[in-house]
Formats: C-alpha cells, sequence, structure tokens
C-alpha cells in the first residue's frame, strides 16, 4: 500500500476525510495518514481501541512514537493516560492493551538508526515554557539531529507573519483550529508539509498543536 507517500506534497486531512479501517485484530480501528507498506509499515495512523482490546505483542523494527490523545493506552511496562508521548526505540517490544478503551496518534517505522532514545513524558505534568512567538507556550519532546517534536499551545488571536520549515513539518490540532492562508483546521486535522515549505499561521480561537519538524528533508 502506498498512501500519501510523495513526501514533496502537502497533505491536509481533516476529521472525516478518512474511514475507521479494521485492523487484524477486534476491537483495533485505524485511519490511516500515511503508509508505506502492508502490515509492516511505514505509517502514520490514528488507532482507536475498543473497551477491553488489546494488540498481539510485536516489535518496533523502526521505532514507534505515539501520543495518547483520548483515554488509557497500556502496556506491560504501565499505562500511559491521554497527553501522555512515549517513543518506543527501534529494536523493543509490547503487547499494547486499553481496558477503558483510547485513541491514539501513533507513527512507525521512522526513526533515525542511531536514535536510541525512550521517552515517556506525560504533558499534564510536564513544565512548559514561553515559545517564540507572544501568546505561545510549548512543551519539548523530543530533538535529534535536525528533527524536533513539541507541543504548542497558541492563546487566541496569535497569529505568525510567516513560518518556513527547511526540513519539512507535520501539524497535528489537538484543540481548538488552526488557520493560515490556504484554509482553516479544526481539532483532529492533520498536516505534512514537505521541506521549504512556507505558511502565514494563526489561531483566532486558541489551538494546541502536536509538532514535528526537521525530518522530511529529501
Amino acid at each position: 500500500m502506498r498512501l500519501n507517500a510523495d513526501f514533496a506534497l502537502p497533505v491536509v486531512i481533516r476529521p472525516g476525510d478518512t474511514p475507521w479501517v479494521a485492523s487484524p485484530l477486534a476491537g483495533v480501528e485505524r485511519r490511516m495518514l500515511d503508509r508505506i507498506g502492508e502490515e509492516l509499515a511505514r505509517a502514520t495512523s490514528i488507532v482507536r481501541y475498543a473497551p477491553g482490546s488489546h494488540f498481539s505483542a510485536h516489535g518496533h523494527p523502526g521505532g514507534e512514537e505515539f501520543l495518547v490523545l483520548e483515554g488509557v493506552f497500556s502496556d506491560e511496562r504501565g499505562d500511559y493516560p491521554a497527553g501522555t508521548y512515549v517513543r518506543n526505540p527501534i529494536g523493543s517490544r509490547h503487547a499494547p492493551f486499553s481496558r477503558e478503551g483510547c485513541t491514539i496518534f501513533v507513527k512507525l517505522m521512522q526513526f533515525d538508526a542511531a536514535d536510541r532514545a525512550e521517552v515517556v513524558i506525560d504533558s499534564r505534568r510536564a513544565e512548559w515554557t514561553p515559545g517564540t512567538l507572544p501568546g505561545q507556550r510549548e512543551l519539548a519532546l523530543h530533538a535529534f539531529a535536525a528533527e524536533q517534536v513539541r507541543l504548542q499551545r497558541w492563546a487566541p488571536g496569535t497569529a505568525q507573519a510567516l513560518q518556513g520549515y527547511p526540513g519539512g513539518a507535520e501539524l497535528l490540532v489537538l484543540e481548538g483550529s488552526l488557520q493560515d492562508e490556504r484554509g482553516t483546521y479544526p481539532a483532529g486535522s492533520w498536516l505534512r508539509y514537505p521541506a521549504q515549505f512556507s505558511h502565514s499561521p494563526g489561531s483566532n480561537e486558541g489551538c494546541l498543536l502536536w509538532c514535528k519538524s526537521g525530518h522530511l528533508a529529501p
């Protein structure tokens, strides 16, 4: 399967643009955002676990990173409530499940081979710092080489005249809405921008964003 596999093109997926698709495990569904491969794939997805569902024990040959959006995601190492960001490095294994049900944003097989960091951050308890714009606060989640991952909270009315992404970027709108000269992106929207892309983002009502940049250079 090849879905949104040309990383030289911008992609915008809003809520409702893609269907939920059953996974091989009962009670686990996913909305595919980009994908190269079949069941073992370089993939970006929203994954939904029904209460009491589980996924078979499996490894991560290219690493796994995820953000818990709703509910509580669990594995043999512990419980990860909504707002938790996790990186499982290349070669790690686990058997995930959810007692009450959950939704996660997950990226598979996208790690640099030298990036071996194991990360667990509960964003509800972590210390946020002022961002680069007035009205913006952010929480650094991970950095390796040119890649940076962070959460950003924009106060209502925050805007940036021009934002460039020399190494490309991905944004997931978690709360509120984001706007730019191309449109409006409500909560649940996923945006992928190629290297050298630029725009003028802002948020009339305020928003919370997951942001990853620097990882899509040719």
